[in-house]
């Protein structure tokens, strides 16, 4: 079955070549490596897409229900799997680290996503989340996006980071630490990339959380 991501693979991915968009996707990079500068053993990407945060990282395997995004995730090097956040094709205690960049406002069944990430960890595995606060002046403006119709925004719930730190402590993670970046307007995307700050502020775009499963 044709996923809605398919008609919009390479127009997502050339997103991140334009000024603005590479502007953005390497604020929420560093931020991301601030938590995790080095993802060592085995890493999995939950909604992969097209694989810019995976191959960036050095995790080198990515899931997601899209074969278009899969294709150019594949292109960059990942090892792609096709398949639902909600049930994940490994074993219990596969992976020693799970990021999860972006999709759990996408995801219908966002706490069941957080139970399976956590049902594949090894004990004492990190899962790494990176989302749009809702509360954030970014989180308004993606918001006002879907209220216009926008094709890939329409299709996103934006979470709180007080809501998805509820939702993986109720999945049995534990929160260790966490930083944040994107502290200029959405409008002044070319301010972006320098500063990621440690904790979670309320004015950030982005906030990138480390969560543990007890060893």
């Amino acid at each position: 079955m044709k996923q809605p991501f398919d008609t919009l693979a390479n127009e997502y991915d050339s997103w991140y070549e334009s000024p603005r968009g590479g502007n953005i996707f390497e604020a929420e990079l560093k931020c991301l490596r601030r938590l995790c500068p080095d993802c060592r053993g085995r890493w999995l990407e939950v909604g992969v897409g097209t694989g810019r945060f995976a191959s960036r990282m050095g995790i080198g395997e990515g899931l997601d229900p899209s074969p278009a995004m899969l294709a150019l995730a594949a292109a960059r090097g990942i090892k792609t799997y096709t398949g639902s956040a909600e049930e994940l094709p490994f074993e219990a205690d596969s992976f020693d680290g799970i990021l999860i960049a972006f999709t759990l406002c996408f995801i219908a069944g966002s706490q069941k996503a957080l139970a399976e990430a956590a049902r594949v960890l090894k004990p004492g595995g990190r899962l790494l989340v990176g989302l749009v606060p809702a509360e954030s002046p970014w989180g308004k403006h993606y918001q006002q996006k879907k209220e216009n119709g926008h094709p890939i925004y329409s299709r996103a719930d934006f979470l709180t980071v007080e809501k998805t730190v509820e939702m993986a402590e109720k999945g049995g993670f534990s929160l260790q630490k966490s930083a944040s970046a994107l502290f200029c307007p959405p409008r002044q995307a070319e301010l972006a990339a320098d500063d990621v700050r440690p904790g979670i502020s309320k004015q950030a775009g982005f906030a990138a959380i480390m969560f543990v499963k007890p060893a």
